[in-house]
């Protein structure tokens, strides 16, 4: 493998959530990927976010279902989907704490535009 190779945000998700499919075998879009990572502050919480998704569909859909030898149990299928989400969420919570995750706080300037130490302009 190339040293050169740099994964994209959108390939990391859909690798922590193994969406690694191409295609029809892609459980989420491009644009369903980026979503998450538009919603998420990062890859991790991005892919909990798409675990937590995952899980209330097999929840709703798969239910405990049994024919001749074969059965599913989409609770217990949609319980361990949601660990999972909520390990990505602490180690994204210790990524934060040791600062090697990109967090930003939203701070109220007071009116005053920060950079230049000028009023905001009026919309």
């Amino acid at each position: 493998m190339s040293t050169d190779y740099v994964p994209s945000d959108a390939a990391l998700v859909r690798l922590l959530i193994s969406d690694t499919g191409t295609g029809a075998a892609q459980v989420f879009t491009d644009n369903q990927i980026e979503d998450f990572l538009i919603l998420e502050t990062s890859v991790k919480r991005a892919a909990a976010q798409a675990l937590d998704v995952i899980a209330s569909n097999e929840a709703m859909v798969s239910k405990v279902i049994r024919d001749l030898d074969l059965s599913t149990d989409g609770a217990k299928v949609a319980d361990a989907l949601r660990k999972h989400a909520v390990e990505l969420r602490k180690q994204a919570d210790v990524s934060d704490e040791d600062g090697d995750g990109f967090v930003f706080d939203i701070v109220d300037a007071g009116g005053i535009c920060p950079v230049e130490l000028a009023e905001w302009p009026s919309l």
